[in-house]
């Protein structure tokens, strides 16, 4: 994270988050002792350290003087003050003029009407409650979390969605997921496009083989016949692996949605 994005994210969770709030005047909080407190900047730092590389809670201590209870509290609320923060302005459905720049993307890859590519990431959960094993393990006997994600060239996660209990695999995420509410109830956004002539007004994601045969999923063909179909599968497979390509970023950045959850 390059320093400019991380002192704005200081500035902004040391002004409008109480947990990392200090007093008006700038000064750090000071304890019964008279000692002072940790600064926000402190806080922070320990976050992302934890974040990027995937580190358990109590090895900050040495360098930054914060506990293994303090740092998991400090994870916890510098993430609930990221989505209170910028979740409405990162994580949000797209607005018009997304959407007309997503349809750009699309058009330029060769896929007029598609807005973005849909999968799911298998993130193993090392630390999971004995109890709740059954209810996120699958037929690798290992308890996991599900992420679905939509995702566009350009990086954008604008739709991230974690499965609840029981949800093991891509279709039982997409079941309870929401992202797809607004088209079962006739609420889709409104675009236009032209493929051979023809005009439509239903966007579309590009999936992989295991979603529904829904007109809003293209999928690839598994056994392509002719070159028209070689090369449509072709194309649809370099262009799905957006989504893909996005997991891999966010593992690369963030090594603790890459390693075993610890949390």
């Amino acid at each position: 994270m390059n320093k400019t994005l991380f002192m704005h994210i200081v500035d902004r969770l040391s002004n409008e988050v109480d947990f990392f709030r200090q007093k008006k005047d700038g000064r750090q909080k000071k304890d019964g002792l008279g000692r002072l407190s940790l600064s926000a900047l402190q806080k922070c730092t320990t976050t992302i350290r934890v974040l990027s590389y995937g580190s358990v809670a109590g090895t900050v201590d040495e360098y930054l003087w914060l506990g293994e209870t303090t740092t998991r509290s400090c994870l916890e609320n510098f993430v609930e003050g990221i989505i209170y923060l910028f979740g409405d302005e990162y994580l949000r459905r797209p607005t018009p003029a997304d959407l007309q720049r997503l349809l750009d993307i699309g058009e330029h890859c060769g896929f007029p009407g598609m807005i973005g590519s849909i999968n799911c990431m298998h993130w193993e959960w090392k630390n999971c409650p004995t109890a709740w094993k059954g209810q996120y393990s699958r037929g690798s006997g290992k308890p996991t979390i599900v992420l679905e994600a939509i995702a566009s060239y350009d990086l954008w996660i604008w739709h991230a969605f974690f499965g609840p209990p029981f949800t093991l695999n891509d279709i039982n995420v997409f079941d309870r997921s929401h992202v797809f509410d607004d088209i079962i109830k006739g609420q889709a956004p409104q675009v236009t496009y032209f493929v051979n002539g023809r005009e439509y007004h239903l966007a579309y994601y590009l999936t992989d083989g295991i979603y529904p045969k829904w007109a809003t999923f293209i999928q690839s063909i598994s056994l392509p016949q002719g070159p028209k179909a070689v090369l449509f599968a072709k194309l649809q497979e370099a262009v799905r692996k957006d989504v893909e390509r996005a997991f891999g970023v966010l593992q690369a950045r963030f090594a603790i949605v890459k390693n075993p959850s610890l949390f």
